[in-house]
């Protein structure tokens, strides 16, 4: 139970306010409290009531080709993933559902085949196999056919060992738990604009303003809004994606599978999430009883395993991605405390605490552990650099 806390009525402002509960938002705050910052979080419906409360949990890094500060901030995301989520269990005592799974390929032509061949190659430069024991490799036809469909792979497959999964609700029910206890976590308070003179995050509902002496607006896709409020420009969009969650019964410790568009993912709890789409365009956000079965029916097409396996839930949500595609991560032109992480789309639980990391070390002027990459920076985004959604 977090401590009872008069926001309207406290003696000191907080340090740093975060509009928005999901992953980027909660791992801001673990960062900034364990910064030594007093933090206030504030949620407009509830915590991963957006895209982050989803069902896939896929922590998949990007291919060992065409080598940017991008990928490699990833990579190294990835890879210091698994001690940050220990500390996180470690401090509330709850199990985050994390594992280092890996994750199959098929190569269904001899140009893929040929094409993973030297990225199996770059994979011995870009991750280090030796000092990390992460491996990219090309296996042949009809291996690990009992999990993957052989004919669904009939030049191969790769087998890489980095890829892993995470429950993408019990990771932000444990970051939730922390910030409870050790800063403030309001549900159902939506922030409409911040005052920087007077340092008051205003909230709707005409409710008594926050006391904050810096903003970090957080909120997935909707961040957008309140983002083109301070700035007058709009730099990206919501994509709604879908995914479905199976009974897994005994296949927890199979690796992902990417084949056919879709992640196939095993979770500890004995359920296999499948998913997910992504549609540029959408009426609402409410997952599709037609679309669950085509995900349900290509999955199964090539994992035969999934055959005959119940339906848990569905579930769809709407992702914050902008226009740019790299995440927007700093402090927005024309601002002195007012600061931005969005637009994570499909990588957000994988890097989110490197962001976190890199913007609490913006704020109190630290040095990041990996920099942040120069296409996450604001100048990336605004301005003269701006690209349009359908651009």
């Amino acid at each position: 139970m977090g401590p009872v806390f008069d926001m309207a009525h406290s003696a000191e402002p907080f340090d740093l306010a975060i509009a928005g509960a999901g992953i980027f938002g909660l791992s801001i705050a673990f960062a900034a409290i364990k910064s030594g910052l007093k933090v206030a979080v504030l949620e407009k419906d509830r915590v991963g009531a957006g895209s982050s409360g989803g069902l896939l949990g896929a922590l998949m890094p990007h291919m060992p080709a065409r080598w940017n500060p991008k990928k490699e901030f990833q990579f190294q995301a990835l890879l210091s993933l698994e001690t940050h989520i220990r500390q996180l269990e470690a401090d509330t005592g709850l199990a985050c559902g994390y594992r280092r799974c890996g994750r199959i390929l098929p190569l269904t032509t001899t140009d893929k085949l040929e094409h993973h061949l030297e990225r199996a190659e770059e994979s011995k430069l870009r991750w280090h196999p030796q000092e990390t024991g992460f491996t990219y490799r090309v296996e042949p036809a009809g291996s690990r056919s009992d999990w993957l469909a052989a004919e669904a792979a009939p030049y191969g497959l790769v087998y890489e060992t980095l890829a892993a999964r995470v429950s993408p609700r019990a990771y932000l029910t444990a970051l939730g738990a922390f910030v409870r206890e050790h800063g403030i976590l309001i549900e159902g308070t939506s922030v409409t604009g911040f005052d920087e003179t007077a340092g008051e995050v205003r909230l709707a509902g005409n409710r008594t303003p926050v006391a904050a002496r810096q903003l970090v607006i957080s909120g997935g896709f909707s961040a957008f809004d309140l983002i083109e409020q301070f700035t007058g420009e709009r730099i990206g969009r919501g994509e709604k994606g879908q995914a479905l969650l199976l009974e897994g019964k005994g296949l927890e410790r199979e690796p992902a599978i990417y084949c056919d568009g879709l992640y196939v993912v095993p979770h500890e709890d004995g359920t296999v999430a499948i998913g997910s789409t992504s549609d540029r365009t959408y009426s609402d956000s409410a997952p599709s009883a037609e679309r669950a079965e085509e995900l349900r029916l290509r999955a199964t097409a090539f994992c035969p395993k999934l055959q005959g396996r119940s339906v848990l839930t569905s579930w769809a949500g709407i992702r914050p991605r902008c226009n740019k595609r790299d995440p927007l991560v700093g402090k927005l032109p024309g601002h002195d405390a007012v600061h931005a992480a969005t637009g994570g789309f499909k990588i957000s639980f994988g890097i989110a605490h490197q962001i976190a990391d890199c913007l609490i070390a913006e704020i109190t002027g630290n040095t990041p552990r990996q920099p942040l990459p120069a296409t996450f920076r604001p100048d990336h985004h605004f301005g003269s650099n701006r690209l349009e959604a359908d651009g």
